[in-house]
């Protein structure tokens, strides 16, 4: 067990968009495999009319029925499917949406057995899924129902992290979704996720303002006196967290003030992933902190437009499978230091 590689689960996501594409030209990068060993949960079937129509030459795939016939550098691919599917006459539709639920639950259910050591999640249509019997909006409310812990959704990227208090919300209930406790509870699980995940020393977080221009002093609204600057002061004062704000969006982003912290609290998700990806777009990763297993995805969705076109992006999918490798290495290491000192 020490000295296998680490084991990436990934899930297929929707069978029409651009997961299995993405994933196959990862893969192809033969040299990428001494690094990690991946999991596929789908079928090879499914890997080889992607192949096929993508004209994507990938080698060293391996079909396997238990997790004892996984085989470090080979691509290891888990049959979940009882059903012989013909891959080619699948729509975008309902009935599409069972495949990638399947695939996400098998692939969780060995993350959280141990049988892989993170879980690399590919793009999925929330609608179809919903429709097919899945209650969960999306992948992060889904881990926070399933996973022990608490879940908090970082937006992660070598130069900028952003974190979100709020997730899918319509935004006409952020407001009232804001508590001050709410706010405290996701600087809490940033910092120590910043800490643990990112081996981060001492972490300096900004959190931004709700209204335009950070409320005006209340004349614009005031979630900032009432519930955002209360949390600053008492994590500030109380538990001595180096956590500064609130902060008006458009100015921290335009006078980029984000690169003196490593790390941002967003009020809701648009707030956050519109500068995230606009200085980070396929090459940011969305991970769900403050859980007992590892997750990541693609900062990115199924992209119907370009799918079964061969032209789609990988970058952010790679980065996706490596974030999650180092997150795994660096609770290891945490882990280790930890244990010395309890013993010293």
């Amino acid at each position: 067990m020490k000295n296998r590689k680490i084991r990436v689960g990934i899930s297929t996501g929707d069978l029409n968009g651009i997961g299995m594409e993405i994933f196959l030209k990862v893969c192809r990068k033969k040299k990428l495999l001494d690094f990690f060993t991946p999991i596929l949960f789908g079928s090879k079937k499914l890997c080889s009319y992607y192949k096929k129509i993508l004209n994507i030459e990938v080698s060293n795939i391996r079909e396997i029925k238990s997790f004892k016939e996984i085989v470090d550098y080979k691509i290891n691919v888990l049959n979940i499917w009882k059903e012989d599917i013909k891959f080619d006459s699948i729509g975008i539709n309902p009935d599409s949406g069972k495949y990638p639920i399947l695939s996400l639950k098998k692939a969780t259910k060995a993350l959280k057995e141990d049988k892989i050591d993170v879980l690399v999640t590919a793009p999925v249509n929330k609608n179809w899924m919903n429709i097919k019997g899945f209650p969960f909006f999306g992948h992060t409310e889904y881990f926070q129902n399933v996973l022990e812990g608490e879940s908090l959704m970082i937006m992660i990227h070598d130069t900028l992290k952003i974190a979100l208090v709020t997730n899918h919300l319509p935004l006409k209930k952020v407001s009232s979704e804001l508590t001050l406790e709410k706010i405290i509870k996701s600087v809490q699980i940033l910092h120590k996720s910043l800490l643990i995940d990112f081996s981060i020393e001492k972490p300096k977080m900004a959190v931004l303002g709700c209204n335009p221009h950070s409320g005006e002093n209340g004349l614009v609204g005031d979630e900032e006196k009432t519930k955002i600057k209360p949390a600053i002061d008492y994590l500030f004062q109380k538990q001595k967290l180096l956590v500064f704000g609130p902060y008006s969006p458009d100015g921290f982003f335009g006078n980029h003030s984000y690169r003196y912290f490593d790390a941002i609290l967003a009020m809701y998700h648009d707030q956050g992933l519109i500068p995230f990806k606009t200085l980070t777009f396929n090459e940011g990763v969305n991970f769900t902190a403050g859980l007992s297993h590892i997750r990541t995805s693609p900062d990115h969705g199924v992209a119907y437009d370009i799918a079964k076109k061969g032209i789609a992006n990988e970058k952010s999918f790679e980065e996706a499978i490596f974030s999650a490798i180092k997150i795994f290495k660096n609770r290891k290491e945490h882990m280790k230091i930890s244990k010395e000192k309890d013993l010293s």
